[in-house]
């Protein structure tokens, strides 16, 4: 149509075509001068706000004598009067642009660019979202014509289809949200054959006469699928058509009718789609696959009319072909085959996930064997990316029952067995270059560190659960090969090495890395080994017995390596502690082992000397945990084990903590035993912890706590300000290029020794082993209950005091020593160094050399400070944790809450933002640990204190990092920006999933402590049954800080902390709807200053990716508050722009869409379209990403979490790698 047949506004903007063009060739002229580009700009955007805009547009548009570039313009003003003022055209205005629309479609060309064509497809959709199956009924028979014509017209339906699709049921797409239900009825009546819906949803009564024709879109593009794929030798133009078909089912096959698949043969026909020879046609064919096999709630029938094709042998030998074609070598990576071969890998994994959930889709015959030879193939694919998928794919099938005792499985358990032991090898800590084609694979697939470390955690977990699951089901075999790999290994660690030498030590050398390798194998077949073992048998005592040999004969060997005899310490409590678990003579020849493992200790190397302080530290965890679980035969020969542990703790350390730890073995025993007279007991472990106690009591410790100073002479840093002072240290800009004097070594020392004198690390290694591995209520537990019970009061006072002080440490105005013009050095001196992964340069054991490297220097001496203070703050807070396991023993005390809460939270305002989330995660177990009848009196003070903390904090942070970025101008480095703004975002988030536990409906109470007499402990009554949440909404204390936070946190820019908070809020809406005193006070509170916080984070471009999640909660306070007050609606009035009208009717759509929760989405974002952020990709400030380097949501799961072996994802807690600056060694 090239008519203007209805006048619709006149305007004083002069408009022409050559105009237009002119503007446009000065846009794109580079050499156009700035100042008329701008003119040019501005003339342009004036013109799509004329009201002939549309016109002008059509016309253009329309002119093919035009250049494209000039239609493209005109295409852009039609779209921009249908997006932005189609609420302001009649009927009859509409109905105009709609043809003008149909029009341009029947009149495109193949000589018109693809651009071109997609603009003209995207209009149509525009318009039919906002009109089809409204006032637009013929859309089917429009689009069913221009499939009639040629190949451009097919491909052109093929666009508005697919985004039609994409909007409708993949996209939160605004417009087609507000029509969901018509629309989505609709697409799903034109794709679907007339057969289909006769036969089977003849009931759904539809009457809204959209479709034309019998086929439906399904069956037509099939046809034509079919029709390309068989003349690809002959059309290449019929390749590009094939390909927008796949990606046109590929949006469509997600949600379409089992039913409509089977009837047009669409797996078949897909599976046809892999034999072309055109890699597009092939990626495109893998990704609908997947998207197909991905599908969920299939019925029988539908699994065997649409998966069973997959698992026929010619399909097979096809996916095998195909792998084998697409493989790339490391050298030479060809992008676009690996990337079919990284597809193909998720789709084979896919299938393989269909197979164990359905085996009855294929009989367990040759294309059963042929498809577990395409798995074994893919794990050994060089690429960890490509093998990963096959890895899980197999730890699914060894947990099948029905599968894993199949002969075809069996035949592949030494394949697989030999692939786990090659790649369990810690690949991060080989160098980058290193030759190895899966490090070149890595170094190609990953750009961050964080991401790469998550992976290689997951493919190693993997590893390990399939040789664990291999070793369960044929624990013989399994283990013989295991064993006898194991040992050729170990036999020949320095072959093609250097022999071992203290001065070149290294914790990542060749032989390090492969005996760890081993031993991880080792260690996943003997948790295997332990889930066969049953009552017993010939065959397990003969396995139990080679297993004993083959360990004593390890233990026989000389290993000059202290990291090297960890690992074989660790394996051989490995084997004590699994599948000879009930032979206490071996535990006790490894405890003995253990016992006499020494390693001369040389300062001259620091690298080696490091290492041999964590093999002794190493070496009394495992005595501990032997102890733990053979204390009933210890206890027998306890003398002799007290003389040798006391005798090897005298030898091998002058440090009292070291030597208090020894002493927790004989601790532990004494406690653990079953065999002990109750009395005996009790007095011998009294007798354990009466030096302690004395200690927490002395009168010297508690004066020593009285004021800032004394804690600071208690803790050795007397001289500290003094010493900083007469260096002028805040003068010099280097310290780590500073070497120290005699007086700062001096003072080094003297904090070490006095930190050793301090009870912290004593008490921490009885009372650690004391609740640890118990069961609540168990003997053991409640005998600890009864020892600390008494000790508690005691340790207490003095230790909240030392965690207060510790505080009050990091506040500069404590540092009266100081002159004035010094006060900044504080937070220098104070601020921790410590790796994190994706931010800092180079990696960890770069990091913790060059920490090494300055402990000599003025940056050690702040170091020594640093780890002093840090070891006394996180000491006390571990205390705290374990006290807590003790249950009533230590909640029951009513004098106790607020004291711990002034403690724990007064001075914390001097602490960092990284010390600030290590309180809160060490702390969080005492909160969640708290017995229901404690909580009335023990969780008010304690979280009101916290809350109120993080929400200053926080928010305080927040802004901080807010105007550096504003007003930065280079002043701070990119690096250090980085690291405070990921810092804060753990502390964000480690205090919002702590709001998240506390706040979840389906978390369980913890156990109370059984009662001999019935009655509470202390006299406390039972008074609250119900979960925390509920206490916590009935407890104004705790409520009011802790949605003030959640409040402030909707607008702290982490969206992942932001998500959580809107659905935790949300949850919380419906709690306050009746008329009580609380629940009118909090609906106001989230009706005003929540519903503000929701649109302030909806107008921040920042948020973008959560509006979503903002309109729903806002939905959600519109829809059940406004029938109860006034204040959400006069909010949204106080907008500017939004007329009451249209606050009212979106109130009312709400109200109709109230099951629909799309649609209030919809409903919301449309009433606030002029207040939305706009994302950065949608300004045109950046490009979008390269496809390729786009990754799947399967390979995303690889890399941002632990995946478990039923294929669901485990969250983490970001890693900051721990900090390494602790020259001390609490």
């Amino acid at each position: 149509m090239s008519g203007h047949p209805v006048q619709l506004k006149q305007t004083n903007l002069t408009v022409s075509k050559d105009q237009i063009r002119a503007a446009l060739e000065v846009i794109h002229d580079v050499r156009s001068p700035n100042q008329i580009r701008q003119e040019a700009s501005e003339y342009l955007e004036k013109v799509k706000f004329d009201d002939e805009a549309p016109h002008h547009g059509y016309t253009i548009a329309a002119d093919q004598s035009q250049p494209p570039v000039i239609r493209h313009f005109g295409l852009s003003l039609l779209e921009h009067a249908i997006r932005h003022r189609w609420n302001e055209y009649s009927l009859e205005q509409s109905t105009i642009l709609r043809e003008w629309e149909i029009g341009l479609a029947r009149n495109i060309t193949d000589q018109d660019p693809s651009y071109l064509r997609n603009k003209i497809a995207s209009i149509w959709v525009d318009v039919a979202k906002r009109s089809w199956a409204l006032d637009w009924m013929d859309m089917d028979e429009c689009l069913t014509r221009l499939w009639d014509g040629p190949l451009a017209s097919k491909e052109l339906v093929l666009a508005v289809l697919e985004t039609l699709s994409e909007d409708v049921f993949g996209h939160e797409d605004l417009i087609a949200g507000l029509r969901s239900s018509d629309l989505s009825r609709a697409c799903f009546e034109i794709f679907t054959p007339m057969t289909v819906l006769q036969d089977h949803y003849s009931s759904r009564g539809t009457n809204i006469n959209v479709r034309y024709g019998d086929e439906g879109w399904l069956s037509r593009m099939g046809d034509l699928l079919e029709w390309c794929i068989s003349q690809e030798g002959t059309h290449a133009t019929g390749q590009a058509c094939a390909v927008k078909i796949l990606v046109t089912l590929r949006s469509a096959i997600d949600w379409a009718a089992p039913q409509s698949l089977s009837a047009t043969r669409m797996t078949l026909r897909l599976c046809q789609a892999l034999r072309s020879s055109h890699l597009p046609i092939q990626l495109a064919a893998v990704d609908t696959l997947h998207i197909l096999s991905s599908r969920t709630k299939l019925s029988e029938g539908d699994l065997k009319e649409l998966v069973a094709p997959m698992f026929m042998t010619d399909t097979v030998d096809l996916l095998q072909k195909l792998y084998d074609w697409s493989c790339v070598d490391a050298t030479d990576i060809d992008e676009e085959r690996y990337l079919l071969l990284k597809k193909l890998s998720e789709l084979v994994f896919n299938i393989g996930g269909l197979l164990v959930d359905h085996p009855t889709l294929v009989s367990i015959d040759s294309s059963f064997s042929i498809f577990l030879r395409l798995l074994i193939n893919i794990a050994k694919n060089h690429s960890l990316q490509v093998s990963v998928c096959a890895m899980h794919a197999w730890v699914k099938i060894l947990s099948s029952e029905a599968l894993v005792s199949s002969p075809p499985v069996a035949s592949c358990v030494g394949q697989l067995l030999e692939v786990c032991s090659q790649r369990v090898i810690k690949y991060e800590a080989l160098p980058e270059h290193h030759p190895d084609p899966s490090v070149i694979f890595l170094n190609e697939d990953f750009d961050s560190m964080p991401e790469r470390h998550a992976f290689l955690g997951n493919y190693m977990r993997f590893c390990k659960m399939i040789t664990e699951r291999i070793v369960q089901h044929s624990p013989a075999d399994a283990l013989f090969h295991i064993l006898s790999s194991a040992e050729q290994v170990i036999s020949h660690l320095y072959d093609g090495e250097p022999a071992f030498s203290m001065h070149s030590y290294s914790r990542t050398s060749m032989p390090f890395l492969k005996m760890d390798a081993q031993c991880s194998i080792l260690e996943a077949g003997l948790k295997g080994s332990v889930r066969w073992l049953g009552p017993g048998g010939h065959e397990q005592e003969v396995m139990l017995q080679n297993l004993k040999v083959w360990c004593e004969r390890i233990l026989g060997l000389n290993f000059e390596d202290p990291s090297v005899k960890e690992r074989v310490i660790q394996l051989a409590v490995g084997f004590a502690t699994g599948p000879l678990k009930k032979d206490a003579r071996f535990a006790f020849k490894i405890f003995d082992y253990i016992l006499d493992t020494t390693y001369p200790d040389d300062a001259n190397y620091p690298s080696y000397s490091e290492a041999v302080k964590d093999l002794q530290s190493l070496c009394i965890h495992e005595l501990q945990r032997l102890a733990m679980r053979f204390p009933d035969y210890l206890i027998t020969i306890f003398d002799e084990v007290e003389q040798k542990v006391s005798r090897v703790s005298q030898a091998v350390t002058r440090d009292d903590g070291v030597r208090n730890r020894y002493h927790s073995v004989l601790f532990i025993i004494t406690h653990r035993a079953t065999s002990v007279n109750p009395q005996p007991r009790q007095e011998r472990l009294e007798a354990f912890l009466q030096p302690l106690v004395a200690q927490w009591q002395s009168s010297e410790l508690t004066e020593s706590l009285s004021s800032f100073n004394m804690f600071c002479e208690l803790l050795g840093c007397g001289g500290i300000q003094q010493y900083v002072s007469k260096r002028a240290l805040h003068e010099i800009s280097d310290w780590s290029a500073t070497p120290l004097d005699d007086e700062g070594k001096a003072l080094q020392m003297h904090m070490q020794h006095a930190l050793e004198k301090l009870p912290l690390r004593a008490t921490k290694a009885f009372l650690s082993v004391s609740v640890e591995k118990l069961e609540p209520n168990s003997t053991a537990h409640e005998m600890a209950g009864r020892l600390w019970e008494k000790m508690i009061p005691m340790i207490l006072p003095n230790l909240l005091d030392m965690i207060r002080q510790a505080h009050a440490f990091h506040d500069a105005v404590n540092w009266k020593g100081l002159p004035p013009e010094m006060s900044g050095i504080v937070r220098r001196i104070l601020t921790d160094r410590f790796w994190q992964v994706g931010i800092s340069v180079g990696s960890r054991d770069e990091f913790y050399a060059k920490v090494g490297d300055t402990k000599n220097t003025v940056e050690g001496l702040a170091s020594s400070i640093r780890a002093t203070v840090r070891a006394v703050r996180e000491t006390g807070y571990k205390l705290l944790c374990y006290m807590g396991l003790l249950g009533e023993h230590f909640y029951s005390y009513k004098e106790l809450p607020r004291p711990l809460s002034a403690a724990l939270f007064t001075e914390a305002h001097a602490l960092s933002t990284h010390q600030m989330a290590m309180l809160v995660e060490t702390i969080r177990p005492v909160i969640e640990n708290c017995p229901v009848s404690s909580r009335s009196h023990f969780l008010p003070p304690i979280l009101a204190g916290l809350f109120e903390q993080l929400d200053r904090q926080a928010s305080d942070e927040w802004d901080k990092i807010e105007q550096k970025n504003r007003f930065s101008e280079g002043r701070v480095s990119l690096d250090e920006e980085m690291r405070d703004e990921s810092v804060l975002r753990q502390l964000t988030y480690t205090s919002v999933m702590l709001v998240v536990g506390l706040l979840d409906p389906s978390k369980p109470n913890p156990p109370e402590a059984k009662l001999t007499n019935g009655a509470a402990p202390n006299g406390l009554q039972h008074v609250e049954h119900g979960n925390v949440r509920s206490f916590i909404l009935a407890t104004p204390e705790i409520l009011k800080p802790l949605i003030l936070f959640c409040t402030h946190a909707i607008r702290m820019r982490d969206t992942r902390s932001c998500s959580f908070i809107t659905r935790v809020l949300g949850s919380l809406v419906p709690e306050f709807e009746t008329a009580g005193e609380i629940d009118t006070e909090v609906r106001e509170f989230l009706s005003t200053e929540v519903l503000k916080a929701c649109i302030t984070s909806l107008h921040d471009s920042y948020f973008v990716d959560l509006q979503k999640d903002l309109a729903q909660l806002i939905a959600s306070i519109m829809i059940i508050y406004t029938p109860r007050t006034k204040t959400p609606r006069q909010i949204l009035l106080s907008l500017p722009s939004i007329p009451a009208e249209k606050v009212d009717q979106a109130i009312q759509q709400l109200y109709k869409a109230h099951q629909n929760t799309r649609q209030q989405r919809a409903i919301v974002l449309d009433l606030l379209e002029s207040l939305r952020g706009v994302s950065i990709s949608e300004q045109g400030r950046i490009s979008k990403s390269d496809p390729r380097k786009i990754r799947s949501a399967i390979q995303q799961s690889y890399m941002s979490v632990d995946v478990q072996e039923d294929g669901k994802v485990k969250e983490k807690s970001p890693d900051l790698g721990g900090i390494a600056d602790m020259f001390g060694r609490p």
